[in-house]
């Protein structure tokens, strides 16, 4: 078909009103299902596409919600956008899904390419190097509103931050390995200037203080946290003639990769030295000994998002806090 079809041709061929049509594009939630098959058909057949553009110059909305996360590979990422996306369409929102890299510079780049699309919201985790926050400002000088998850600011901002619990968690974590005998405890942390690891670490601090056990410097990292550093700062820890009983790991793969490196030197786990990671990534439950780790929810954090979001946009005036906080938990397996 050569001509341009419009939604009045979609709502004559469908038997139903323009309004019906719209509502159906815009996934509202109170259309009956038939009706919303029979018009989709019509839209098909028809090869009808609205022009997106025109429509968010009209409405001042695009009904587009911009997301931006670190790594879609990363199992909390994955699991949190999932719930996300989902969500949000069942709201009548489409998502767009926005890498990092975990790259300040580029997130900067895809702060404006949001801005640009005239997305109705951001949603964002921030690179692990992300310390100055001001490209966000452009988006809420905008009307734009922004709401930051797990990753988030350490300094005052407009936007809104929902959280993770992360010193409670740091604190669960090293308590939990003192409970089970250990006094000489490792720390494989991330870099100090981001929220999750600052707060990790001011836990693990607060649980090692109560009991006076020692913290060692030179068992306690900042780093980016691979597989290949988690070696790397193993090997100097087990270079020394005093050795740790247990270690933090701030997050699983760290942790499977001190399981690996166990192995490799003949430490028995749990019984030489007890480890406890952090996320409970899947990978978690199929090593041998399985990991003790944390919990973060990502599901529950994704639902909240979504939640304090569509409070946002619908201006129904309902008390939104500036800073939600998911809880975490223990999750006791093998290897502690």
């Amino acid at each position: 078909m050569t001509d341009k079809k419009t939604i009045l041709h979609v709502a004559q061929e469908s038997g139903v009103s323009p309004a019906t049509v719209s509502r159906v594009m815009n996934n509202h939630r109170y259309v009956k299902d038939s009706t919303r098959e029979k018009v989709l058909n019509t839209i098909n057949l028809l090869e009808y596409q609205r022009d997106n553009i025109a429509y968010g110059l009209r409405s001042s909305k695009t009904k587009v919600i911009g997301l931006i996360v670190p790594r879609i590979s990363m199992y909390f990422h994955s699991a949190a956008i999932t719930v996300i996306q989902n969500s949000l369409y069942k709201n009548g929102y489409q998502l767009m899904i926005c890498q990092s890299d975990d790259k300040a510079v580029m997130e900067k780049e895809l702060v404006n390419i949001l801005q640009s699309a005239r997305v109705d919201a951001v949603i964002a985790a921030c690179s692990l190097h992300t310390t100055d926050f001001s490209h966000f400002n452009i988006l809420m000088k905008r009307g734009i509103p922004v709401i930051f998850y797990d990753r988030v600011p350490m300094h005052n901002t407009d936007a809104i931050l929902i959280k993770g619990d992360d010193f409670n968690g740091g604190y669960i974590a090293a308590s939990y390995l003192i409970k089970k005998g250990c006094k000489k405890i490792a720390h494989i942390s991330g870099p100090i200037d981001c929220n999750l690891y600052k707060e990790r670490t001011t836990g693990f601090e607060k649980a090692m203080q109560e009991k006076k056990l020692p913290i060692k410097s030179n068992w306690v990292f900042h780093q980016e946290l691979t597989a290949e550093n988690a070696r790397a700062a193993l090997n100097k820890i087990f270079s020394a003639k005093v050795l740790p009983d247990g270690l933090l790991a701030d997050n699983d793969t760290t942790a499977i990769a001190t399981l690996q490196f166990a192995k490799e030197n003949g430490i028995k786990v749990p019984q030489d030295l007890k480890i406890v990671g952090y996320s409970n990534d899947p990978r978690s439950t199929i090593v041998s000994p399985s990991i003790t780790t944390i919990e973060q929810f990502p599901d529950i954090m994704g639902m909240k998002v979504v939640e304090v979001l569509m409070n946002i946009l619908s201006d129904k005036n309902k008390d939104i806090q500036k800073v939600y906080t998911v809880a975490v938990s223990l999750v006791e397996r093998e290897s502690a």
